[in-house]
């Protein structure tokens, strides 16, 4: 067995963003880490919009990021801290649109160990130097310069190790043009080592470290070491040092220490400034809760500065610093809005906060303004005595703030982000899609959704109306070719041609000089102000005096084709003969003396548009009866003379010359394609010589049932084709490369681009006898999303084998719940205390739900109509119980009804795993599985993570147990239990008499049930241990398992040892097989094995286009999905796998991680081939393509059809 990796949508959640002015632009933008892909996002100031300049994969895992510039530059670099041991700093190149690697410098081993840099990262604000940091003991500073030629240099790595040193966080200090210095928290644990009590360990004092690196002796001393609070989590760094034109100071130096409940202001040798985080006025918070700063944020403004911290309930507080020259006066702190948990914040010098959410979609604010004129109490340490640093042990009394809406920051953008997904299905049941769809349950607590992942572009709709008719087609047209918007649209009926005019309203106009008694077969603007129709009985030229020149057809023939661009026309007649037209110098049309003759009746025609600064473009395409395509020279030289022709399957349907940019057949101009559509629903796309004229490298796609339809148009200003069949397809130009997308929109039967005031870059369609003008404003896109919000987060969910309903179980951790907060506040009113309920009311998606102690759960049952998009009803569970697994089970015992089993725990503790009482709830389907009677409930002593119906009854993982069940009266009747798996079973797969079993941490185990003998037996298990997160079969003796590290691999069973064991009746041969390392008498044999980078959620086995070959489709929890597809002959694997061997020698990972230990991170890389790897290909120089593509004995243009054909045979995309 062999599989090609491929991801269809990158991860999307942030981990880590940065901002500066990376192009060199006098514009900000922000470089995001996604984990194991970095992408340049860039606002714009106007609209408030982000969009992708460019994304890559660095195959390894990126740790740490930072942004610096060099004392007076101008361009910002980016440092990336990472698994490889190498600290690599990166350039952003405009001009190739490419991160360009300027140093890489190696220091440690590769991995993310304990004691190798990487995980910290800390730059000197005047961009002298950085400090690359390890979890413990090491840290690395390395000086920055420019060399003679202004190129930067980066020197040998200075030592600032401290033995047995926890670091908790590093930052660099604003001391100005002085010494560069670097704080950091540190922890040591030399004593707490040695002291076998446990004194030690509760005396350990958490340090805050001042590191000097002296320029002049080039040595990392340590200057100040001074104890602070134990619970500091995290350090701002405070603005400082004079300013070069003054004596001015910009700050008072030194940092932020943000502890549990607290906030200090520390530098060293002067006093201490100590303020209280406001915690929010809730009747049901907990005044025990400690409070943390997660993310912060400091922005400097001319002659002033301020903070924003975010604490860990998503609540941003702005701290200001009152200080003279370096002395500090004060430290305030007030609320200023709440926004999503972030794991990084950013503030735009235009007025923009990106917040980079740690869980669900990115967020980009506008500020209103920063909070200075309200009515918001602000806390400072002046109203405390000596700073609030009188007692530093003990804690300052709690300030509090009332939450409420957004008013200083106003929602601008909002990327969408699938991060974290937590289960997932694949099916197709939208009515009219003929691909299936992924249904991803995403998100985190109560801001969770169930999503609706569609392959293609999304549409926006901006006018639909009725029109007399069923037209046959559309166009728009200007008056003049000066004109910036559209000024007519014109509809060609069976028998006659309908013109409307665009204004302030769209109408019909009589005087336009168009013929209107006939049908329209084409119109164009012609020369610098004239009009062109085209109609079966002759050629009209309407001048922009209104005069009209006609010409007529021959008696007896009439134009069944034509094409037109600015200068040139060529129609076709029913005789089978071409007619030539080209404009002259004075606006005037002239035949050309000849016409040519086809010998097959033409079907479809097409010329590309006159390239700039020409006068003609030299090649017609001309489609014929006899299923041929011919290239006709429309030279001077050589007028209408036959110059290339090729073979289709069959007659075409409709043809479409374009140029446009596809960097991985030429990257500085746009190459000449040929689009062919066929009338069998096939789209062949062709490139054609500009040189020569000749046809080369065609590749082949079905679109359709319908014949296809092409129409060139422009998208965001460059040039795209429309084809229309079954599905509408779009097929365009993004960051360089050519994409292939459908639209998710009804069947459109003619369209045309549309360019009006309110539109300027949008399409008009007719479907029908309806006329609309809509736009696709998210190019890039694969997978369009539509969410159905969740109140917790979504645990598992499960679909109905009849209707298409879906049953989800949703939980959340430390929480109240529904009821147990209903009794709480009633409590509190019977107690006669005042309840804001304006606070209380405060919606749970933007605020949370009101935190609680371990232990305490919040969750429900909800059922789902993913047709209608919304949520038919939802059970909230009581007493505390929460749901892990649910499953639908027809139990024999019933005649086969159909029954809902959901697993529940009362008061669960996750680690150690415990609970007062696990419950398995069986509930009847009512109104047709819209709702649910409860029947009974069945304790058990553990919690029940897997459930699943097995010959009629019902097979549950209880804990260590693994269980069958059959249905009774007043509960569930425990029938048979095998107690020897080892830690927990979290997922269950069966096929006949076979059940699989996933183990929390011991991999994947093979159980058989033998009826006669009523015992569950396991017979074959994994030689090595892994925690499986996810699993599902492929066959019967195979199976695919995702674990919590990142791996996928494949295991299969001996069909010989299967078969053994299926023909031992009573199961006796098992029982007696002597157990092989302590385990099952049988091993499973691993056949392929993959590192993908994130942790697997959920596999399945799916077919991804209509009529394609089966594949394994992965979620993973940042957003990730992936797809292995198994090869089909020995021939493409030979050839891919050296493709794959010639790319990791000439694409070197951004963060210099070696390709293959990456994907091989735990266990060595087996059976499969990295296919975003391969398709880096496309982006190679043309040089390099070259030659990989000469030790393959391939031409370039075969192996990217190669790449192609792989990506879109198996998954559409």
């Amino acid at each position: 067995m062999h599989l090609y990796n491929l991801t269809l949508q990158p991860p999307t959640a942030i981990t880590q963003a940065i901002v500066g002015n990376f192009s060199g632009a006098r514009q900000q933008e922000i470089i995001v880490s996604h984990g194991t892909r970095l992408e340049l996002l860039r606002p714009d100031a106007h609209t408030g919009k982000i969009t992708t300049v460019i994304a890559t994969d660095v195959f390894g895992s990126i740790r740490s990021l930072a942004a610096f510039r060099l004392t007076g530059g101008t361009k910002d670099y980016a440092i990336v801290g990472s698994d490889s041991g190498r600290i690599v700093i990166l350039d952003y190149d405009p001009k190739t649109s490419s991160f360009v690697k300027l140093h890489q410098e190696t220091y440690g081993k590769s991995g993310a160990r304990r004691i190798v840099p990487g995980q910290y990262l800390a730059t000197d604000p005047k961009g002298r130097s950085v400090m690359i940091g390890a979890m413990e003991k090491s840290k690395l500073v390395y000086i920055l310069n420019r060399d003679a030629a202004a190129n930067l240099t980066i020197s040998s790595p200075l030592e600032a190790h401290k033995n047995a040193a926890i670091i908790h966080h590093i930052v660099g200090l604003d001391v100005g043009f002085e010494n560069p210095m670097f704080a950091a928290l540190e922890v040591d644990y030399t004593e707490s080592d040695q002291d076998p009590t446990g004194e030690a360990f509760n005396n350990t004092e958490k340090m805050l470290t001042y590191y000097e690196l002296d320029l002049g002796l080039n040595h990392v001393v340590r200057k100040w070491s001074e104890p602070t609070d134990p619970r500091a989590n995290l350090l701002v760094q405070v603005p400082g040092g004079q300013l070069a034109s003054s004596d001015r100071y910009d700050g008072p130096s030194g940092v932020l220490v943000c502890c549990e409940d607290h906030i200090i202001y520390r530098h060293s040798d002067v006093p201490q400034h100590r303020v209280p985080i406001p915690r929010r006025k809730h009747p049901l918070e907990d005044p025990d809760r400690g409070l943390i700063i997660t993310a912060a944020v400091m922005h400097k403004m001319k002659g002033a500065f301020f903070f924003l911290l975010q604490s860990e309930d998503g609540d941003l507080y702005k701290v200001t610093i009152e200080h003279e020259e370096e002395e500090v006066k004060a430290l305030k702190i007030k609320y200023f809005d709440t926004v999503p948990v972030a794991s990084s914040l950013c503030i735009l010098k235009s007025g923009f906060l990106f917040v980079a959410s740690e869980f669900g979609n990115h967020y980009l604010y506008q500020f209103q303004k920063l909070g200075d004129d309200d009515n918001e109490p602000e806390f400072s340490s002046t109203s405390y005595p000596s700073f609030g640093m009188a007692d530093p042990n003990s804690p300052l009394p709690q300030a509090f703030f009332r939450p409420r809406p957004l008013e200083n920051l106003a929602l601008a953008d909002e990327i969408e982000s699938l991060d974290p997904i937590i289960d997932s299905k694949v099916l197709n049941i939208l009515p009219n899609s003929d691909t299936p769809q992924i249904f991803t349950a995403c998100g985190r607590g109560a801001r969770s959704t169930l999503r609706t992942l569609r392959h293609g572009l999304e549409v926006e709709e901006s006018v639909s109306s009725d029109l007399p008719g069923i037209p046959n087609a559309v166009w728009t047209t200007k008056k003049s070719e000066d004109d910036p918007f559209d000024s007519y649209i014109i509809l060609s009926f069976v028998n006659g041609t309908l013109v409307l005019s665009i204004g302030e309203t769209i109408e019909e106009v009589q005087d336009t000089g168009f013929l209107s008694a006939a049908p329209t077969l084409a119109v164009q603007q012609i020369g610098s102000d004239a009009l062109l129709q085209v109609h079966p009985h002759g050629i009209r030229h309407v001048l922009a005096d209104r005069r009209v020149n006609e010409w007529r057809v021959p008696q007896g023939k009439t134009i069944v084709s034509a094409t037109t661009n600015k200068r040139q026309v060529v129609v076709a007649l029913s005789s089978a003969e071409l007619v030539y037209f080209e404009l002259d110098l004075d606006g005037q049309l002239n035949e050309y003396q000849d016409r040519k003759a086809m010998g097959s009746t033409v079907l479809a025609l097409s010329i590309a548009e006159v390239p700039e600064g020409r006068q003609r473009t030299p090649y017609l395409a001309v489609g014929c009866e006899d299923q041929t395509v011919r290239i006709i020279s429309l030279d001077p030289e050589s007028t209408l003379e036959t110059i290339s022709l090729q073979a289709l399957t069959a007659p075409p349907s409709s043809i479409c010359i374009a140029d446009m940019l596809d960097a991985s057949i030429n990257k500085a101009h746009p190459t000449m394609f040929v689009n062919i559509g066929l009338q069998n629903g096939v789209l062949l796309r062709t490139v054609l010589d500009p040189n020569n004229g000749q046809l080369t490298d065609t590749r082949t796609r079905f679109l359709g049932t319908r014949p296809v339809k092409l129409i060139r148009v422009q998208i965001q200003k460059n040039p795209a084709i429309l084809a229309l069949s079954s599905r509408s397809w779009l097929n365009y130009t993004h960051q360089n490369l050519m994409h292939f997308t459908p639209l998710i929109y009804d069947n459109l039967d003619y369209a045309w681009s549309f360019s009006a005031e309110l539109s300027p870059e949008g399409l008009i369609g007719i479907a029908g006898s309806v006329l609309r003008i809509f736009q696709v404003p998210k190019l890039g896109m694969k997978l369009k999303q539509d969410s159905i919000p969740l109140s917790y987060t979504p645990r598992k969910f499960i679909t109905h084998p009849n209707n298409h309903y879906f049953y989800m179980i949703e939980g959340d951790h430390r929480v109240l719940g529904e009821d147990a907060a209903a009794k709480k506040l009633q409590q509190l009113r019977q107690q006669g205390k005042k309840i804001d309920e304006e606070v209380v009311n405060l919606p749970y998606d933007t605020f949370g739900r009101p935190k609680a102690a371990a232990g305490n759960w919040g969750s429900c049952i909800r059922i789902v109509d993913p047709i209608e998009a919304k949520t038919l009803s939802v059970i909230n569970l009581e007493d505390n119980e929460a749901a892990f697994s649910l499953a639908i089970v027809p139990f024999s015992a019933r005649g086969g009804e159909l029954h809902l089993v959901v697993g529940t725990a009362a008061d669960t503790h996750i680690a150690p795993r415990s609970c007062s009482s696990g419950f398995l709830r069986t509930y009847k389907f009512t109104e047709d599985g819209a709702g649910l009677e409860f029947l009974h409930k069945t304790e058990l002593d553990d919690v029940p993570l897997a459930l699943m119906a097995f010959q009629g009854r019902l097979a549950a993982g209880v804990g260590k147990a693994l269980r069958i069940y059959d249905i009774g009266k007043k509960k569930l009747l425990r029938k048979v239990e095998n107690k020897t798996f080892t830690t927990a079973i979290v997922s269950l797969a069966t096929q006949g008499s076979r059940i699989i079993v996933g183990d929390m941490q011991e991999s994947v185990q093979y159980a058989v049930y033998k009826a006669p003998e009523n015992r569950l037996l396991t017979f074959a298990d994994d030689t090595q241990p892994r925690w499986v997160s996810a699993m599902t079969m492929v066959d019967y003796n195979t199976v695919v398992a995702g674990d919590r590290f990142g791996n996928v691999f494949v295991n299969r069973l001996d069909p010989k040892v299967s078969d053994q064991v299926d023909e031992d009746p009573t199961g006796a041969g098992i029982l007696h097989e002597k157990g092989i390392l302590m385990g099952a008498p049988h091993k499973t044999k691993m056949l392929a094995h993959f590192h993908v980078g994130d942790l697997v959620t959920s596999i399945h086995k799916v077919s991804l286009v209509a009529g394609g070959r089966e594949v394994l489709l992965y979620t993973g929890l940042h957003g990730t999905i992936g797809i292995l597809v198994p090869f089909v002959s020995k021939e493409d694997v030979d050839f891919i796998s050296t493709l794959e061997q010639h790319m990791r020698t000439e694409q070197g990972s951004l963060v210099g991680r070696d390709q293959l230990s990456w994907r091989g991170y735990y266990v060595p890389v087996k059976a499969v081939v990295d296919g975003d790897l391969c398709e880096t290909y496309a982006r190679l120089p043309g040089s390099k393509q070259q030659a990989i593509a000469g030790e393959l004995d391939r031409t370039v243009g075969e192996v990217l059809k190669k790449l192609e054909q792989l990506r879109v045979t198996a998954s559409g995309f």
